[in-house]
């Protein structure tokens, strides 16, 4: 018989459940700052060094196959559902505009956390969570080794700063991909698109999009992290602690992303 651990308010009643939720919240906040404060650390010792290469490596060069079909294909249905309104008013030329400031506000950095929530904190929930479960974070802390510094930060370290750039390179590709529409079927010839997208382009578009990315990627390793440190029951566990992490973190990012645009951008 499969054994299920109760959800949140599960067992507990309203009020049971909201105090539960804080509480989760709470914990959370504090192995991230832990984690971030230990960022300098890593940087200085050789071997948290290797291991911090070794998760940018995994968060950055390993999803960069998916990262660019997904950022190709957001560019190219981008150019093409705005250029075909555009096509009515005969401005379809200014659809390099409008793709531009879409993916650097907007869809770059919320296609990037996507993906790496997919690739990314799901790998890492599941990892940590069969640590758990297997009591190799138990073992690690009777040798007086810190899960935290051993584990959370190297991943912490590596998706703060692999992040804002995959937001980047993620912006470029749905470029491209936006280019390739307005040339094949929209006949905007690619110099036009090239110009108007880069007049209307704005550096504070790009710094709140590598903003966002950046607070993504915290929120992802975060969440992924708590919930493989806090799984039980087996394999089980296992698979419901993967799954919370990428509910949680789409939800979270979903929520901070527009957070952050009405915080930088009047209405």
């Amino acid at each position: 018989m499969i054994t299920r651990e109760p959800d949140w308010g599960e067992g507990r009643g309203l009020f049971g459940g909201i105090l539960h939720a804080f509480g989760a919240v709470g914990r959370g906040g504090v192995l991230v700052f832990q984690s971030i404060a230990l960022f300098p650390l890593m940087l200085v010792r050789g071997r948290s060094r290797r291991e911090l290469f070794a998760q940018m490596y995994q968060a950055g060069i390993r999803s960069l196959p998916v990262i660019t079909v997904v950022a190709f294909f957001t560019g190219m249905i981008l150019a093409l559902q705005v250029g075909l309104e555009l096509r009515r008013f005969n401005q379809e030329i200014y659809i390099g505009s409008a793709v531009m400031v879409a993916l650097l506000r907007e869809m770059g950095p919320f296609m990037t956390g996507i993906v790496l929530t997919a690739c990314v904190g799901s790998s890492m929930a599941a990892q940590l969570g069969t640590m758990t479960v297997n009591e190799e974070i138990a073992a690690l802390e009777m040798m007086t080794i810190s899960p935290v510094r051993f584990l959370m930060a190297p991943r912490m370290g590596a998706m703060i700063l692999m992040t804002p750039l995959i937001s980047f390179y993620t912006c470029i590709v749905g470029i491209l991909g936006g280019g390739v529409v307005g040339l094949t079927q929209l006949n905007v010839p690619w110099g036009q698109y090239i110009t108007t997208a880069m007049n209307f382009g704005d550096l504070r578009d790009l710094y709140v999009g590598l903003f966002k990315a950046l607070v993504f990627g915290i929120i992802i390793t975060g969440v992924s992290c708590y919930q493989g440190f806090t799984t039980t029951h087996g394999a089980v566990g296992v698979g419901r602690s993967t799954r919370q992490s990428v509910i949680t973190s789409l939800l979270l990012i979903l929520m901070t992303g527009y957070i952050i645009t009405r915080m930088f951008y009047d209405l």
